[in-house]
């Protein structure tokens, strides 16, 4: 080793394993708060319908009525509009406030558990799986957390954390990495510019994917309750409608978008740097192209094809199950110039 290398702080590494993995079991204690709540919202539910319709009576009265309106009548309407914001006021709800400030634990001792390893290792903190998946599960958490403080998407938080829980388990369990020194190709500032954009576009993905899951759970829910089947998944309500879920999908996947495009062409310009071309057909670097194809086509149908409702979620699923395969089949079981994961 250089002489001029800096020293791995090993203890400070075990310390940010130890709070990586103590992070993964506040998350999953969250997400199981979160799953509580939603299973637990049927209640409010029809507390916040009794008040609705109460609320309607007292208009119609009001206006020289005397016929009120069916107990049922708000069984089919939304508790939260296109802007993501409670039509009526809902009771406490304590299942989802423990678990929005386990998720907050979490993050912050995840947080901890990211940056200890990036000083021990005197490096920035995604050179391969295990990092990776911490950096971007982290980046979800985070953000997530900050919305809530903007807008109330507890309805998201067992899907969202639920993925949180799913990458910490698969770094801890999946990808166990020591902290170490980077191999020499990944000893450039480039990692810094085009991993930590990726890592960002992925997590941004990440929440879309979210929504568009929830988008489709929503679409079935409302067609079976046109066709006069009863509502199996009451929670929903608690749930912006699917046009909104989509919106708000669409309008996340075209900033990670223009973040992806960046990623591709970086990379392209780091493969020069290091390799000596911009493009060699290696395997990382076709599946990047691919989830750059899909993502630009899911755009451009919805843009201008008309492709919205299920399809376009369907098409960004699509988009996202791309970005897992790349980031764990491409990395084991294919053979490479980015075959250097830490595996």
């Amino acid at each position: 080793m250089d002489i001029n290398t800096p020293t791995i702080d090993v203890v400070l590494g075990q310390y940010s394993d130890l709070f990586m993995l103590l992070a993964a079991m506040v998350y999953a204690s969250a997400f199981i708060a979160f799953a509580w709540d939603l299973a637990k919202s049927s209640k409010l539910i029809q507390e916040i319908d009794a008040a609705t319709v109460a609320s309607e009576k007292k208009l119609l009265v009001a206006a020289g009525s005397v016929q009120a309106p069916a107990a049922d009548s708000t069984s089919n309407n939304a508790l939260v509009n296109d802007a993501m914001t409670y039509t009526v006021a809902s009771k406490k709800r304590g299942a989802a406030k423990v678990a929005v400030a386990l998720t907050w634990l979490g993050v912050i001792m995840q947080a901890f558990a990211v940056i200890s390893r990036g000083v021990a290792a005197h490096r920035v903190p995604w050179g391969n799986m295990y990092e990776f998946l911490s950096t971007g599960s982290f980046l979800v958490a985070l953000v997530f957390s900050l919305v809530l403080l903007k807008k109330d998407l507890r309805f998201m938080g067992t899907f969202v954390i639920g993925l949180v829980t799913v990458m910490l388990c698969g770094a801890t369990m999946g990808f166990p990495t020591p902290v170490a020194h980077l191999v020499p190709a990944l000893q450039s500032y480039w990692l810094i510019i085009h991993v930590s954009i990726a890592v960002l576009a992925s997590s941004l993905f990440t929440i879309t994917f979210a929504m568009n899951v929830l988008q489709l759970l929503q679409h079935a829910r409302i067609d079976a309750l046109a066709a006069g089947k009863p509502d199996k998944f009451p929670f929903m309500k608690l749930v912006p409608g699917a046009a909104a879920l989509e919106n708000f999908a669409y309008r996340i996947n075209a900033v990670a978008f223009v973040m992806w495009t960046f990623t591709v062409m970086a990379g392209a310009i780091w493969a020069e740097a290091a390799w000596g071309r911009y493009w060699g057909w290696d395997t990382k670097e076709v599946w990047s192209f691919v989830i750059w194809v899909v993502y630009a086509g899911y755009l451009h149908a919805r843009a201008t094809g008309g492709w919205t409702g299920a399809r376009s979620a369907w098409l960004s699923i699509i988009g996202y199950l791309c970005i897992i395969f790349n980031f764990t089949v491409v990395n084991i079981y294919f053979n490479g110039l980015h075959s250097y994961a830490g595996l």
